[in-house]
C-alpha cells in the first residue's frame, strides 16, 4: 500500500507547495489539452508529487482552464483529467490537497485567472492555511506573478512554456532572481536537499 501524504493528517503543520498544471505536471499544448487521452504526464512529475507528500508537504494545484469558458470541453472532461492526474500521483504515494481552476476567458476580467492571485486564495480558504512563504512552481510568468502577489516563493520550470518564459523572467525586475529548474523533479530534488 502506498504511503499517504503525512501533512494532510496533521492540520497544525502544513508545508504548502502550489503547482501549475499544464507544462508542470503534464505536457502542454498551444491548442489546449482537450481530452483525458490528451492529458499526458511529464515523466517524473507524478513521482515528484509523491516525494513531496512523503516528505511532509501538502501539494495543491492552481490552473487556468479557459478552454472551458471557450466551450472546447465541459467540466466533466476537466474532472476526468484531474481524476487521471490524481490516480497516477496516488500510485507514487502522492495526493493533491486541493485543485483550484479558473474556467474564465481573459475578457471575463475575473480575479482568479492567473496572474491574479485568486486561485491561490481559493487554496488558502479550502485548506485553512496561508500561502505566504509557500512555493508556487510554474512554467509561465503569469504563474510566478500570481504566486508573488500572494506572498509565495516562486520557481520556474523549463518544461511546457518554460523556455519561452525564461527571457521574460530575466527581463522582469521583480522576478529575475527566481530559481529555474529543468522540470518538477529537479525542483523537488533541490527542495528536499535544502531540508537535509
Amino acid at each position: 500500500m502506498a504511503p499517504t501524504c503525512r501533512a494532510l493528517r496533521n492540520p497544525n503543520f502544513m508545508k504548502l507547495i502550489i503547482l501549475d498544471r499544464d507544462g508542470v505536471l503534464n505536457y502542454d499544448s498551444d491548442n489546449y489539452i482537450r481530452s483525458v487521452d490528451e492529458w499526458q504526464p511529464i515523466p517524473g512529475s507524478a513521482e515528484a508529487v509523491g516525494r513531496l507528500c512523503n516528505a511532509g508537504y501538502t501539494v495543491a494545484v492552481a490552473t487556468n482552464q479557459s478552454a472551458i469558458g471557450r466551450g472546447f470541453f465541459p467540466i466533466e472532461v476537466l474532472n476526468g483529467m484531474h481524476n487521471k492526474m490524481s490516480s497516477l500521483t496516488a500510485e507514487h504515494g502522492g495526493e493533491f490537497a486541493h485543485i483550484a481552476f479558473c474556467p474564465h476567458v481573459p475578457d471575463d476580467h475575473c480575479d482568479c485567472r492567473k496572474p491574479m492571485p485568486g486561485l491561490i486564495h481559493q487554496i488558502e480558504q479550502a485548506l485553512g492555511v496561508s500561502a505566504n512563504d509557500a512555493w508556487m512552481v510554474g512554467d509561465s510568468l503569469t504563474d510566478l506573478k500570481a504566486g508573488a502577489s500572494a506572498g509565495c516563493k516562486t520557481a520556474l520550470v523549463m518544461t511546457g512554456k518554460g523556455e519561452r518564459t525564461l527571457p521574460k523572467l530575466k527581463a522582469d525586475a521583480e522576478l529575475s532572481d527566481r530559481p529555474v529548474f529543468d522540470d518538477l523533479s529537479a525542483f523537488v530534488d533541490w527542495l528536499l536537499s535544502q531540508a537535509e
